[in-house]
C-alpha cells in the first residue's frame, strides 16, 4: 500500500461484521491499517471486533479492539478516552454503525423506530460530540460517516426509518463540515448503493422465496451489473481520509455502480 495514512489514528465505529464475510466497517478498518493507520476498532459484538483486530494483526499492522454500544453516551465517552489512552490522538473518525428494518410508518413498531434512529444517527452524534473537541485541539481531523443512496430516494420497498435515518446522517455531516471547516476538520459522507455484505444476508431466512434469485436481482439492478463490496466502500473512505481529499468537505459521495443515476428504481426483491 501507499502509506497514505501513515501513523494516523483511526477510530472505526462498527468495525465488526454481523455474520461471516466482510462488512463495510470491517473492510474500512483493514484498509486504514494497510495504509499505515493505527486502528481503534469498535463494535458492540466483542467476538466480531476481535476477529477484525486479528486480521489486521496477522498482516503486521496495528489495531486495538474495543467493545461498546455506540448509541450509549457513557460507552462512547469511554471509547474515546480509551483510544486517547492507547494512541494519544485521533485523526480519523469513521462512523459505520447502521441497521435496517423493512416497513412503513403504520406497521413499524415504535420501539424499532427508536432503536434504528439511535444506532444509525445518534451514534454518529455521540461519536462526534466527544471526538470533535480533540480534533479541534489538534487543529486537524477527518470525519467520515456512512450514509446511503437511500438518503436521496426511495429504494423500491418500504423502509421508512432506515431511509429517514440515512437522510439525517447526510444533513448531520454537512452541518459538521460547515461548522468546522476553518478549524482544520473535514467531514464527508459515503453513500453506498447495493452492497453485498453480511447484513444483507441476515434477511435470507425470513425471505420466503428463492434467495439466490434475490441476489441475482440485486446484482442486475446496478448499471455496472454487480453489487458493491465492502472494499469498494472502504477505498472511498480511505480516499476521503487522505490528503488526496484535502480540499473536499461537506460532500456525500455515492459509491453505487451508477445506481443513483437511474431515474426509477425497480423493486428490491422479486416476488416470493
Amino acid at each position: 500500500m501507499s502509506g497514505r495514512l501513515q501513523d494516523r489514528v483511526a477510530i472505526v465505529v462498527g468495525a465488526g461484521s454481523i455474520g461471516p464475510g466482510l462488512g463495510n466497517g470491517k473492510a474500512a478498518a483493514i484498509l486504514y491499517a494497510r495504509e499505515g493507520a493505527k486502528v481503534f476498532a469498535v463494535d458492540i459484538n466483542a467476538d466480531a471486533v476481535e476477529e477484525t483486530r486479528a486480521l489486521i494483526a496477522d498482516e503486521g499492522n496495528t489495531c486495538t479492539a474495543h467493545t461498546a454500544d455506540g448509541a450509549d453516551a457513557t460507552a462512547v465517552k469511554a471509547m474515546v478516552d480509551a483510544c486517547m489512552a492507547a494512541y494519544g490522538r485521533i485523526d480519523i473518525l469513521h462512523n459505520n454503525l447502521g441497521i435496517t428494518e423493512i416497513g412503513g410508518p403504520v406497521d413499524l413498531p415504535e420501539e424499532r423506530w427508536d432503536r434504528l434512529m439511535d444506532v444509525n444517527v445518534k451514534s454518529m452524534f455521540l461519536a462526534c460530540k466527544y471526538v470533535l473537541p480533540i480534533m479541534e485541539a489538534q487543529g486537524a481531523g477527518v470525519v467520515t460517516n456512512i450514509s446511503s443512496i437511500s438518503a436521496e430516494r426511495y429504494a423500491g420497498f418500504p423502509s421508512v426509518v432506515y431511509n429517514t435515518a440515512k437522510g439525517a446522517v447526510k444533513q448531520f455531516t454537512q452541518n459538521v463540515a460547515m461548522e468546522y471547516a476553518r478549524k482544520g476538520i473535514r467531514a464527508n459522507c459515503v453513500q453506498p448503493g447495493l452492497v453485498d455484505t453480511p447484513l444483507v444476508h441476515t434477511f435470507k431466512d425470513a425471505y420466503p422465496g428463492d434467495w439466490d434469485e434475490v441476489v441475482r436481482h440485486r446484482h442486475a439492478m446496478a448499471p455496472m451489473g454487480r453489487m458493491g463490496t465492502g472494499w469498494d466502500i472502504a477505498k472511498a473512505a480511505v480516499f476521503l481520509a487522505s490528503d488526496d481529499a484535502a480540499y473536499i468537505t461537506g460532500v456525500s459521495l455515492p459509491v453505487d455502480g451508477g445506481l443513483s443515476g437511474i431515474f426509477t428504481t425497480p423493486t428490491e426483491m422479486p416476488d416470493a
